[in-house]
């Protein structure tokens, strides 16, 4: 016993040996407090909050929510077209608003939405592509395969203001008409054996202690100087064309603008993914970029879309899959959501993605619905060359329904943690949802509808923590 403590105790051990143990003591520390240093420095470059410069962003305030009570029993029961609540507003209202500047990403909730030519701002303006075997740009949505942690990727969008400090015209950020950041999970570098499982630790280690950002991000500007059509290159933006369903626009590829990590974060959810071994997007593998509408090659809409001469200018849309305004009940979706309890005890409405989400009507009585009228108090029209400040002529905004949105497995994926579950509301919805003569192999819920202006201001009135609307929805039989 006495000759193993003399073997471990220092102070049993011969003066050289002590010197030379206490230095091998000595330059481990030192290893590993470089070690955590350099790992926590080199993850935590961007842990600052960015503030673009001379830039405000859109939406409300973090935290908040016109959906915070969206689980509520009384959004599961309908009104009549003329009833008011409580305290005398409207009971058919709007209840949230949201834009989607990435395709199947995150939306952003919004207090007011400018309309414009392809639906509401900044909506559908960007997609990802995956770069296919014979050599095509094909957009990439949460139904695809190993794409459901686009659900994570949460895009903020910051446009120009006058009254922010810094403000100059010259900003680059000024000049681009705005950025967007893209955040999305922080991927960890380090995995693996030996010394990445060390770094793996201290990485996880950094997140913990809030030394490391979870979240990465990436800037990429709003908009790209305009430039001969005979031309490829933007400001050094290549166009290409970028297939969404049948159509292939022109676009701007902004895959100039995506960091190795994003690369990294996106392939976890691809199988067979090793990020030890740092697969990415940028080798052979596989490659995903993202793509910007080009404002002059948007995608003309006819089917059953209202024509030019009957409203003024052909419906368009962006990288959406088919109309440019998106709507759906809040009824309706309880509704399914009591259906499918079992398997997803809170369905949100936020996973079927609708710009307009209204409340009053009962369930599913948007299904006839064929024009939709929001009241002058929530929309005001913009006269032509006319400031937003200015004397707007105030009158309702008119909204023609193109069809009901055929249901694919997208909303099976849960907004909140990017998991797709294997078969729900998709079952649920199809076991009595499959209602159109046109297509009686998918269900519908909710309605696809086309603006009969190409310019209007949505806006919501906030009366303190609830939302006041004078908003009202008529159907039409017609």
């Amino acid at each position: 016993m006495q000759g193993i403590q003399q073997l471990w105790i220092p102070a049993m051990l011969e003066p050289q040996q002590s010197v030379i143990l206490l230095n091998t003591i000595l330059a481990i520390s030192g290893v590993l407090i470089f070690t955590v240093y350099a790992v926590i420095r080199f993850s935590a470059e961007n842990t600052a909050a960015i503030t673009p410069r001379g830039c405000r962003r859109i939406g409300l305030p973090k935290g908040q929510s016109n959906l915070h009570d969206e689980y509520d029993p009384k959004n599961s029961s309908g009104f009549s077209e003329s009833s008011t609540d409580e305290r005398g507003c409207p009971a058919w209202r709007i209840k949230a608003l949201f834009t989607y500047p990435i395709k199947s990403c995150k939306g952003i909730e919004l207090d007011e939405s400018g309309i414009v030519p392809t639906g509401f701002a900044f909506d559908r303006q960007f997609c990802f592509a995956e770069l296919d075997e014979k050599g095509n740009w094909i957009a990439r949505t949460l139904r695809n395969r190993g794409f459901n942690r686009l659900a994570l990727v949460r895009p903020e969008i910051w446009v120009p203001d006058a009254t922010m400090q810094g403000y100059r015209s010259d900003l680059e950020e000024v000049r681009s008409g705005g950025v967007m950041l893209v955040y999305y999970p922080r991927p960890n570098p380090y995995r693996g054996l030996g010394w990445h499982a060390v770094h793996s630790a201290v990485f996880q280690m950094g997140l913990h202690f809030g030394l490391i950002a979870r979240e990465g991000s990436f800037t990429v500007p709003l908009c790209q100087p305009s430039g001969s059509e005979n031309m490829k290159l933007d400001s050094g933006v290549p166009r290409e064309r970028v297939k969404i369903w049948k159509d292939n626009p022109l676009a701007y590829n902004y895959g100039q603008y995506i960091p190795s990590s994003f690369h990294d974060f996106l392939n976890e959810g691809f199988p067979n993914f090793n990020l030890a071994s740092r697969i990415t997007a940028n080798s052979s593998h596989r490659r995903i970029t993202l793509f910007r509408v080009n404002p002059t090659h948007t995608r003309k809409i006819y089917r059953n879309a209202p024509r030019k001469q009957e409203i003024g200018f052909q419906p368009q849309t962006g990288f959406a899959d088919a109309y440019p305004i998106h709507i759906i009940s809040l009824s309706s979706v309880r509704d399914v959501n009591a259906r499918c309890a079992e398997d997803i005890p809170d369905l949100s409405v936020r996973r079927f993605r609708a710009n307009i989400i209204v409340q009053g009507p009962k369930a599913f009585e948007e299904d006839d619905w064929k024009v939709i009228r929001i009241s002058p108090a929530t929309a005001k029209k913009k006269a032509p060359k006319e400031d937003d400040e200015g004397d707007s002529a105030e009158q309702a905004l008119i909204m023609y329904t193109a069809c009901r949105t055929v249901r694919c497995k997208l909303p099976n994926v849960d907004p909140d943690t990017g998991t797709r579950h294997p078969s729900e509301p998709d079952r649920t919805l199809k076991s009595y949802r499959r209602i159109d003569k046109g297509d009686l192999t998918n269900a519908c819920l909710g309605m696809q509808a086309v603006p009969a202006v190409e310019g209007a201001l949505l806006i919501l009135m906030i009366n303190g923590s609830e939302c006041v609307l004078d908003t009202f929805l008529f159907p039409s039989c017609c």
